[in-house]
């Protein structure tokens, strides 16, 4: 799978660093897949994983220190990034709609 925005997920790293392990193996992992369902994603990451409207997918990282959002393009191959936060931040927002585009 194609992961689009990497520079969103770079920046946060950088604000919290610890991080950085968790979302590198999450990278890794996301641009070898060849996902075609969103069994095939379950399958592999099982209850770290929930499937929200609008194609998206949220993915606990760092023993659910942190909430990725990314929308799933399964014709296309493509993951873009929506979200990256803590727990807390992901609280105050609602995954099928927040967008990672600064306003």
């Amino acid at each position: 799978m194609q992961v689009i925005a990497r520079r969103t997920l770079r920046e946060f790293w950088a604000r919290y660093p610890h991080a950085e392990g968790p979302i590198r193996a999450w990278v890794a992992i996301a641009a070898k897949a060849h996902w075609a369902t969103p069994a095939e994603i379950k399958q592999q990451f099982g209850g770290t994983v929930d499937f929200v409207g609008d194609n998206r997918i949220i993915f606990d990282l760092g023993g659910n220190k942190y909430r990725l959002v990314v929308h799933v393009s399964f014709m296309f191959g493509r993951l873009l990034v929506k979200f990256i936060g803590t727990h807390a931040e992901y609280d105050r927002i609602d995954p099928e709609t927040v967008s990672w585009r600064k306003k």
